[in-house]
């Protein structure tokens, strides 16, 4: 209305007379704007409800606050004082910023250009995310150009306003020094409001920026948990992760330069005109160098395109096998490939830094034409106005108005020419990773029509829950009709079915096929078969997982699903079991009974609270099934698919969660159950079973009918089935014989041949709790003893379960007491104060020195050539003007030689001179930056930092979450490859430049001396403020991305049991609070940038108002010329300082990221790999093992798990490795191979309470403060005869041969694999596999040896990995070979197959097994029993079995059926 008004009275002025009617409404308009911004500025914060609001900061802020940053400063005033936490910027993101609304905006957008698309089918081309995201974020870009365009023209009103003070003081005599100080005061106004408005108008940016960056994270993960199996197969964990933590993160500073190309065509506009002015049409030789440039500019930009493409694609592949590798590095460990692992990570590093060369080589090139391009076309501007610029093309004069308001303008017109580099190659950075983002949103999503979903059961009893009729399924995606390359790596990624198959077309077999099966409610299915044969996948198919090829499948009811490789969050025990369901005690105490888990709550700190680990890292896998079980019952679904539960269990918890969960008496006996097994031993109690083989039902009926028929169910069952297991009610009689719990250590040791350690006390024989009975609906009693007499075998192998239990152990409170000590994964640390200067000269290290001194002089010199052009031009002017002078006022005694007008061939050579001294200087010091000293820097931190991580112990993975190290190896080296050296090179440039000007100033006006240790101080005084606070939500910003890359790893581990527990909302919400908080945090860092730069522009424009007023104070003395240099010199220091200052801060934030990388590079690692022992040819040639005293713990401080153990391992000895919770039988194996080391210094006693748990190496401290334990010595182990701790641990892994219980491949081909060194044949390779009965299967693969092996080991079932582990260890050719369960996740005739071949194979060697089959372990020469760390049994099978209830072995013997 007010700009209606002026419009109005502008109008009326040509029309009307009067002259009070033309300036009335005019006052009016400009009293009405003038209320309205004292009322939008009027201090926000007085009212009790405006105080009472929990909106953000900004939001609540005025105009004026926000123009100054003013909203920012409690939080200033409270880094001044103290350190910042998070609690002090919790509140800084704009609610329009968070992720919730901004997805919303954005994906319906995307939803809409997608239909838009699918509405025209002819039109092939994918709609475009970049756009999508301009056409959402349109309304909140249009104020940020309107700014950027207001900016440009109120910085071009600077040279206008130097020339009218150039001017003044040519021509003082007829002005009043009172213009001069109005001119003076002019300037500084307008660089004030420029400040001003820059500094408002990029927070701007930044909150579109953060909103468009949360935005895609949160399509990235929702897209994540809706990928087809064909698109998670292309879409490693590593490769989505990249999505998040690069492609998005480019948009940090996307708004920046893509408004960017708004401004630089205005300023370069207003540029030309302003020269034209000045210079007339010799300016057209200026422009015409600048178009002569941009062809170089567009060869630049496809240049650029095609390496940070090929960058990315590396970065990509690195930090895929990066995560792989992190993942199963306890695997890498014991096989010894650190070595082979870490030369294929640091050979894809090469390649990435091969890119990053070429793009630094081409900035270097680039900077001819972006950084110095405003020199050289001055220098052709000048030269053509010096030679033909006059009237009717004669020499132009050189003014000090022409020349140093040129000047200005050229200086001016560098940045947004200089910007056009930057602009390209951000812009392109963005394209291009907005491209990655939009392929990834574009891939197939899983057909949820697939399955006909109903959410309730039906009603009829007889109608089935889930119903598949002529069903046929397959992995691959059957759409792809030929074998492009997308569709070989869909088929080589895909499930594989059995190797008995013969030569398969993997692109058109159906992985299940015609499968009719029906399944009620309240019935047992049990599914069969070999390995590889199709188990698993059916009940992919049921939840949705696969491709349906053909038929019907319909599912009535909710679904739980436990998956057989156990998902466990990084979270309580208690989190893990209600996933995210509302608790219930009185459910959930049933469901930790029937569960088995209530003698692993006793051992635990702080019971069901205590935080697991990631992976699960500190439970046994027994302890994890029975957690993954117990969660499926306690969602109460109407279904539940269970594969294969028990394989990780012992036969007495096998019993138990079949008589209280699974079976016929179970807590789920009226749910329908699938089941998948490979036992046998149930197979009788189940209500139907279903045989699968090659992908087909062969046979399916309930037990009777199957052997009846005897067909192949029956030959399965005759031939595996042992001993026939006792009825229930025999089970329930003969509960005692179940291992209980051991007694507390405060009922003293079991006396020698006792059986005290075996007895379980109760409060009450009769103490009862309620679960479901047979005869009622749903509960029946059963004694405390019965539940809870049991005891999973290969729970923590660290744990001393030495209880009394006085009360019900099963008992649960709400009000659970958190022992600190439970936290596994403590937060993650954050340092305080400033970066350490010892983390710089780290970073200098890096660079080289050398290269670090060559640059700075580079820079120096460089310029000394830009100042000595100005120079030349003042002298050039000055010698002009003289000459001038002497021949208007000539006289007859002066000679030509003092009035002829310099040689302006002399000048332009000069100019020309310097000019390319600079472009050359400029150009090596960016060659060497980007080139050189960069990528040196960039390998040496990288190598160092990851040879660094493969040498730590793993007691640090098991504490320290995945996510954490991926953020180091992503964000922080993103950090270190780009931003941390433009950083340095930015800041060393704006270091000389300032410096250059700031002695030019002083060596024009000496006066500014006086001024200038204030304005330093001030200066300082910013930066260490700015410091103090930015280095802390810098630190904020980095440690608050872990959490979200951890989520986002854990979730993506998991998508199967989210997937069919449909509970994708809980974690996208989860998602979204962990992205507003990594947002928040990068909004804090942002903040604190812009106060410091509000406060550095404001200081800086003190600096043109005191030049400028010193010019026109002193207008008697100094001369024009150098007057007009000064002041262009510090109308552009206003930038520099900014820059500087702003820069600088910048660099020593972005040297947090090699701080936090340095960070783990100074943990103390592992043993040598190497040492000097010279080992005998084919070392070990017996095999023979002695532990001489041998004790171990896992880590300095904690208690011993293997205690005095002294024993003899003859060579060729077949020894079976038995006991129960917290025996040591992992930790033996672990001791054997140096994953833990002999303990040799003083350590906790035995009864100290620290709690080992699952043979994973965590153990948690329950000591009380003050509790100690003498020392102890280590002893040691010894393979013939050689002490293994003398002995290399590459050296000692690499001779010993393990087939290990978690069967873990790695992305890659079969043959690296087996032999990731590459240093076996073909024929050997072959051979391995025939023996471990592989070699039809690969020889049916694509490339065989070459097939590619998907992330995990995804296309192959976890049966056939075991087997893939059978042929490593047979490649070892070891003396020694060590079983840790490698059997648990096959069928028994695989397990039968398995022990022939270790039979044939290993006859002559030393071979030591731990089993869950006691059958397994029956034919060894002897059996070691281990009880709370120490040798209980040591004798052969039969003698153990003599003694019958004095042994333990016994008692296991006794309870798998053996006997």
């Amino acid at each position: 209305m007010a700009t209606g008004v002026i419009l109005h009275t502008h109008y009326d002025l040509q029309h009307n007379s009067t002259t009070t009617i033309q300036f009335l409404p005019l006052i009016l308009a400009l009293i009405v704007q003038l209320v309205g911004f004292t009322v939008e500025a009027w201090p926000r914060g007085s009212t009790r409800v405006q105080r009472l609001s929990g909106a953000p900061e900004y939001d609540k802020a005025n105009i004026f606050s926000r123009l100054v940053m003013y909203f920012f400063k409690p939080v200033v005033s409270i880094g001044i004082r103290r350190s910042l936490t998070a609690e002090d910027t919790a509140n800084l993101l704009s609610a329009g910023s968070r992720t919730q609304p901004g997805y919303q905006k954005l994906s319906a957008r995307w939803d809409a250009a997608l239909q838009k698309r699918a509405r025209n089918p002819r039109d092939q081309r994918p709609p475009s995310l970049f756009w999508t995201v301009m056409r959402t974020q349109l309304v909140a870009l249009l104020p940020i150009i309107f700014c950027r365009i207001m900016i440009a023209l109120l910085s071009y009103a600077l040279p206008v306003l130097l020339s009218q003070l150039l001017d003044y003081l040519q021509d003082r005599e007829t002005k009043p020094q009172s213009y001069g100080i109005f001119l003076a005061c002019s300037m500084f106004l307008v660089a004030l409001f420029v400040a001003l408005l820059y500094t408002y108008n990029r927070y701007l940016m930044f909150l579109v920026n953060v909103e468009t960056k949360a935005a895609l994270i949160s399509m990235i993960y929702r897209k994540s948990l809706r990928l087809s199996p064909g698109s998670r197969m292309k879409s490693t964990t590593g490769e989505i992760t990249n999505h998040m933590a690069v492609d998005a993160e480019q948009w940090n500073e996307g708004m920046v330069f893509l408004s960017s190309w708004v401004s630089i065509p205005v300023e370069i506009g207003i540029a030309l005109f302003l020269l034209h002015r000045f210079l007339g049409w010799s300016m057209i030789a200026g422009f015409l160098g600048m178009v002569l440039l941009l062809p170089l500019q567009g060869l630049q930009a496809r240049v650029f395109e095609s390496m940070q493409s090929r960058k990315l694609a590396a970065m990509d592949q690195r930090i895929r096998l990066t995560t792989e590798v992190l993942a199963g590095i306890k695997i890498v460990k014991i096989y010894g490939w650190e070595s082979a692992f870490l030369q294929r990570i640091l050979s894809i590093r090469n390649q990435e830094l091969a890119a990053l060369k070429m793009i630094g080589v081409l900035q270097a090139f680039m900077s001819i034409i972006f950084i110095s391009s405003s020199l050289i076309i001055s220098l052709i501007t000048f030269g053509v106005f010096a030679l033909w610029g006059g009237p009717d093309f004669t020499p132009g004069t050189l003014t000090p108005q022409v020349v140093f308001v040129s000047m200005t303008l050229f200086a001016m017109l560098r940045n947004p020419i200089a910007s056009l580099s930057e602009a390209t190659t951000s812009t392109i950075s963005l394209i291009v990773g907005t491209r990655r983002v939009q392929e990834f949103l574009l891939r197939e999503e899983i057909r949820e029509e697939d399955v006909i979903r109903f959410r309730n059961v039906p009603k009829n009893p007889q109608d089935p829950v889930i119903f598949i009729k002529d069903a046929s399924f397959t992995w691959s995606d059957p759409i792809s009709p030929s074998l492009t390359e997308t569709s070989i790596e869909n088929e080589e990624r895909q499930p594989l079915i059995s190797y008995e198959q013969d030569q398969l077309t993997l692109e058109t077999h159906a992985t299940l096929e015609s499968l009719e099966l029906s399944i009620r409610n309240g019935s047992l299915t049990a599914i069969v078969g070999r390995v590889g044969q199709g188990k698993s996948s059916l009940l992919s198919a049921i939840i949705g997982e696969m491709y349906k090829l053909q038929g019907r499948i319909q599912v009535s009811g909710r679904i739980a699903y436990a998956p057989q490789q156990s998902w466990i969050m990084n979270a309580t025990l208690r989190d893990n079991i209600l996933f995210g369901n509302e608790y219930n005690q009185e459910r959930y105490q049933h469901i930790l009974l029937a569960c088995g888990l209530e003698p692993d709550l006793a051992i635990l700190p702080a019971g069901d609270m205590t935080e697991i680990g990631e992976r699960g890292i500190n439970l046994s896998g027994g302890q994890k099934q029975r957690v993954s079980l117990a969660r499926a019952a306690y969602d109460d679904a109407d279904i539940y698919l269970l594969d294969d539960p028990l394989s990780a269990v012992d036969a007495h918890v096998d019993r138990h969660l079949w008589d209280h969960l699974l079976g016929p008496t179970g807590l789920l006996r009226n749910k329908a159950r699938v089941l998948v097994t490979h036992g046998i031993q149930h197979l009788r109690e189940v209500d139907w079973i279903v045989m699968l083989k090659d992908g087909l039902i062969v046979e399916q009926g309930d037990y009777r009918e199957l052997m009846k028929d005897k067909k192949m169910f029956y030959q399965l069952i005759k031939e595996y089935a042992t001993a026939r297991r006792p009825s229930l009610s025999n089970r329930r009689k003969s509960s005692s014989a179940i291992l209980p719990p051991q007694d507390s250590p405060t009922t003293g040791e079991p006396k020698p041949g006792s059986d005290s350690g075996d007895t379980y006390h109760s409060n009450a024989a009769g103490s009862t709790l309620l679960v479901p009975d047979t005869h009622e609906s749903d509960s029946v009693s059963f004694t405390l003893s019965e539940a809870t007499d049991i005891s999973d075998q290969e729970a923590a192998e660290t744990a001393t379960p030495n209880l009394e239990i006085d009360s019900p152990a099963t008992t649960v409170r709400d009000d659970t007491k958190k022992d600190t000590k439970a936290e596994l994964i403590a937060a993650e640390k954050m340092k305080e104060g400033q970066v350490d200067a010892n983390i710089f000269l780290v970073y200098m290290k890096a660079l080289r020195y050398r290269n670090a001194v060559m640059m700075w002089i580079l820079f120096i010199l460089a310029q000394v050539c830009l100042v000595g052009t100005s120079l030349w031009l003042k002298y050039w002017i000055k010698r002009t003007q003289e000459s001038q002078e002497l021949i208007n006022n000539k006289s007859d005694n002066i000679s030509d030689d003092f009035t002829d007008p310099p040689s302006v061939e002399l000048f332009l050579g000069v100019y020309a001179f310097l000019t390319f001294l600079y472009v050359l200087l400029y150009v090596l010091v960016s060659w060497l930056t980007f080139a050189q000293a960069r990528i040196r820097a960039s390998e040496l931190l990288h190598r160092n930092f990851l040879t660094k991580i493969m040498r730590l112990p793993m007691s640090f993975f098991d504490t320290t979450p995945l996510g954490r190290v991926l953020n180091r190896f992503s964000s922080d080296f993103v950090s270190i490859d780009d931003r941390l050296p433009n950083k340095f090179f930015d800041a060393n440039y704006f270091l000389v430049t300032v410096a250059g000007t700031f002695m030019l100033i002083i060596y024009t006006a000496p006066q500014f001396l006086v001024v200038l240790p204030f304005l330093l101080a001030a200066y300082y005084a910013i930066q260490v403020c700015f410091l103090r606070i930015s280095q802390v939500v810098t630190r904020m910003y980095s440690v608050s991305k872990s959490p979200v890359y951890q989520h986002f790893n854990e979730s993506l581990n998991g998508v199967s049991t989210i997937r069919a527990m449909a509970v994708q909302e809980r974690f996208i919400e989860a998602n979204g609070e962990r992205m507003d908080r990594m947002a928040n945090s990068f909004m804090g860092s942002m903040t604190a940038k812009r106060w410091v730069e509000v406060q550095l522009r404001l200081l800086s424009t003190f600096v043109l108002l005191f030049a400028a007023l010193f010019a026109v104070l002193g207008r008697e003395r100094l001369d024009p010329s150098l007057v007009g240099l000064t002041i262009s010199f510090a109308m552009s220091i206003t930038e520099e300082i900014t820059s500087l200052v702003r820069i600088g801060c910048d660099f020593q934030n972005h040297l947090v990221a090699v701080e936090r990388v340095i960070e783990y590079t100074d943990m103390k690692t592992e043993a040598p790999e190497h040492t000097n022992v010279v080992l005998p040819p084919n070392w070990p040639n017996q095999g023979h093992i002695r532990f001489r005293n041998y004790s171990t713990r896992y880590r300095e401080g904690l208690d011993l798990v293997i205690k005095n153990i002294s024993l003899e391992i003859l060579p060729a000895q077949k020894i079976g490795i038995v006991g129960r919770t917290g025996a040591g039988k992992s930790s033996l194996t672990l001791a054997l191979f140096r994953i833990i080391e002999a303990a040799s210094s003083p350590s906790p006693s035995p009864s100290s309470g620290l709690v080992g748990v699952g043979g994973s190496g965590v153990t948690i401290d329950m000591r009380d403060e003050g509790e100690e334990e003498e020392g102890e010595d280590g002893g040691s182990i010894e393979i013939d005869g050689i002490d293994i701790s003398t002995v290399g641990l590459e050296d000692l892994r690499k001779h010993l041969a393990i087939i290990p219980q978690d069967p873990i491949l790695f992305a890659g081909t079969i043959r690296e694999n087996l032999d990731p060194f590459q240093d076996l044949p073909d024929q050997q390779l072959w051979e391995a596999l025939a023996r471990s009965h592989l070699k039809p299967l690969i020889s049916s693969l694509p490339g065989q040896l070459n097939f590619h092996v998907s992330q995990n080991g995804e296309n192959f079932s976890v049966g056939q990995r075991s087997l893939i582990c059978l042929a490593r260890a047979l490649l070892r050719k070891s003396k020694i070979l060590i079983l840790d369960e490698a059997t648990a996740a096959v069928d028994v005739e695989t397990d039968e197959l398995i022990q022939k071949t270790i039979r044939d194979e290993f006859k002559d060697r030393t071979v030591l097994t731990i089993a869950h089959r006691i059958k397994t372990v029956m034919d060894s020469d002897k059996i070691l029993v281990l009880e709370r760390g120490r040798v209980e049994e040591f004798e052969k099978p039969e003698v153990l079995l003599a003694r019958k209830g004095e042994s333990l072995f016994f008692k296991l013997a006794e309870q798998a059926g053996e006997i």
